[in-house]
C-alpha cells in the first residue's frame, strides 16, 4: 500500500492571480506544504495537478525527489470544477491501487507540518475509520439565521476555559481510500475522523488580509519552532552570509571586505545564552581570522573542504549531537552540512539548491546585510 500526496493547484483565482506561487513568507505559497509533505515518512510520493507551466516550472525548481507533475486536463481547472473533478480525472488516468490512501492537501492551508501529515495517517490507519479530515478546535458561540444558538445554551452561558467549543473544517488535508474515494465520488466517505490542529491553522489564504495575517502566524508559530529546539552551538560560514560574497582589492592588492555590525551582536546575543559560536569557511584568509578574533568567537576554522567531517568531530569533543547544531550557510559547499544539522538557514541571496533543502530558513535579509542576526533572531525568539 502507498501514500499518495495529492495537490491541486491551478493557474486561476479571482482573489489573488498565480496565488499558489505568489511569494509568502520569502518562499512560493505551494513550496511550504510541499516541503512538509518531502519531509513525511509515510508519504511515498506527491502529485501536483496544475494546468499552468509556470506553477509547474516553479515546483521544478524546488528539487524535491518524491514530486511528480500532473497535467490536469482544462475541463477540470475551471472557476465552476470540483476538487473531487481533478481527483477522479487523476485516477481514471494513472495505474493506483484501490487500497491506496490518497492524502489531499490544499496549498492555501501553509500551516501543516511533517508531523501533522505523518499523525494523521498514522490515526487512520490505527482505527477503524475510513476516512479523516483535518480541524480546527473554534471557540466561538454560533448561531443561525432564525436565532437559534447551534453550540451552546445562551440561558447558562459558559465561560470560555470551560467551553470545549466546535471542530470547523480547515481545508489544510483530507485522507481516504482510492477504492472508496471512486465509490463514493468524494473526498471523504464512510466512518469519518478528525485530525485536530491548532486554532492558527484554520486560516485559509483567499483574500489579501488573509496573506497578511498569514505571514504573521506563519512566522510566529511554523518558523519560530527552530527556536524551541535545544540548540548549543551556532556556526556560520563567511562569503555570502557574513559577506555580500564580494571580494574588494585595493591598487595595491590587498583584499577586503565588508562585514556587518548586526551579525557580531547576533552571535554575542547566542553567547549571551550560553551557546557556542563559531564559524567555517573553506577561505584561508588572515582578515577572517581577524574577524573572528574581534568578535571573540567560541570557533574558527579555515580553509575546509570537507565541513560536515569538521562538525560532527567538534560535536563529538563537545559531547552533542548535530539535532543540537544551527548553521547558516548559501552555496554547494555547504549543502551537505546544512542537510544534517538541527536547524539550517539561508540568506535570501542564497544559490537555488540551498534554497531547496527541505525545512531550511530562507532567511529574509542577503549575506552581508544582517542574516545572521536575523537568524540569531529567530532562534532566540526576539522581535527585531
Amino acid at each position: 500500500m502507498s501514500i499518495i500526496a495529492f495537490v491541486p493547484a491551478r493557474c486561476g483565482s479571482k482573489s489573488i492571480r498565480l496565488k499558489n506561487i505568489r511569494p509568502f513568507c520569502g518562499r512560493p505559497l505551494l513550496y511550504w506544504c510541499l516541503s512538509a509533505l518531502q519531509q513525511a515518512r509515510l508519504v511515498d510520493k506527491i502529485v501536483v495537478a496544475t494546468d499552468c507551466q509556470e506553477i509547474a516550472s516553479c515546483v521544478k525548481e524546488f528539487d524535491f525527489s518524491k514530486i511528480h507533475i500532473y497535467h490536469r486536463q482544462q475541463l477540470n481547472a475551471r472557476d465552476q470544477s470540483s476538487t473531487e473533478d481533478v481527483i477522479l480525472e487523476y485516477l481514471e488516468k494513472e495505474e493506483i491501487a484501490s487500497d491506496d490512501l490518497l492524502l489531499l492537501v490544499q496549498a492555501t492551508s501553509p500551516f501543516s507540518t511533517a508531523e501533522d501529515f505523518d499523525a494523521g495517517i498514522t490515526q487512520l490507519q490505527s482505527s477503524t475509520i475510513d476516512s479523516l479530515l483535518s480541524c480546527s478546535r473554534l471557540k466561538r458561540f454560533l448561531w443561525n439565521e432564525s436565532g437559534d444558538p447551534l453550540n451552546y445554551q445562551y440561558q447558562s452561558r459558559p465561560r470560555r476555559q470551560e467551553f470545549s467549543g466546535t471542530m470547523m473544517e480547515n481545508g489544510a488535508f483530507y485522507l481516504n481510500s482510492v477504492k472508496n474515494i471512486i465509490s463514493s465520488g468524494n473526498r471523504l466517505s464512510g466512518t469519518i475522523g478528525i485530525y485536530e490542529m491548532p486554532a492558527f491553522a484554520s486560516l485559509e489564504l483567499d483574500e489579501e488580509d488573509d496573506w497578511l495575517q498569514g505571514e504573521h502566524l506563519m512566522r510566529k508559530y511554523i518558523l519560530n519552532t527552530a527556536g524551541t529546539k535545544q540548540i548549543r552551538l551556532f556556526l556560520s560560514d563567511v562569503d555570502g552570509v557574513l559577506t555580500d560574497a564580494g571580494m574588494y582589492y585595493t591598487e595595491a592588492g590587498d583584499e577586503l571586505k565588508k562585514f556587518n555590525t548586526y551579525d557580531g551582536m547576533g552571535f554575542l546575543l547566542l553567547q549571551k545564552q550560553g551557546i557556542k559560536v563559531g564559524i567555517v569557511t573553506k577561505e584561508d584568509r588572515e582578515l577572517n581570522r581577524r574577524r573572528a578574533q574581534k568578535l571573540k568567537l567560541d570557533y574558527h576554522f579555515h580553509g575546509v573542504d570537507h565541513k560536515l567531517e569538521l562538525v560532527e568531530e567538534l560535536c563529538k569533543k563537545a559531547g552533542i549531537s548535530l539535532e543540537e547544531v544551527a548553521y547558516i550557510g548559501d552555496d554547494i559547499n555547504d549543502k551537505e552540512l546544512l542537510e544534517a544539522v538541527g536547524v539550517a538557514a539561508c540568506p535570501s541571496n542564497a544559490r537555488k539548491s540551498i534554497k531547496g533543502i527541505p525545512g531550511i530558513i530562507q532567511l529574509k535579509t542577503p549575506g552581508g546585510s544582517g542574516a545572521v542576526r536575523e537568524f540569531t533572531e529567530l532562534l532566540l525568539g526576539i522581535d527585531g
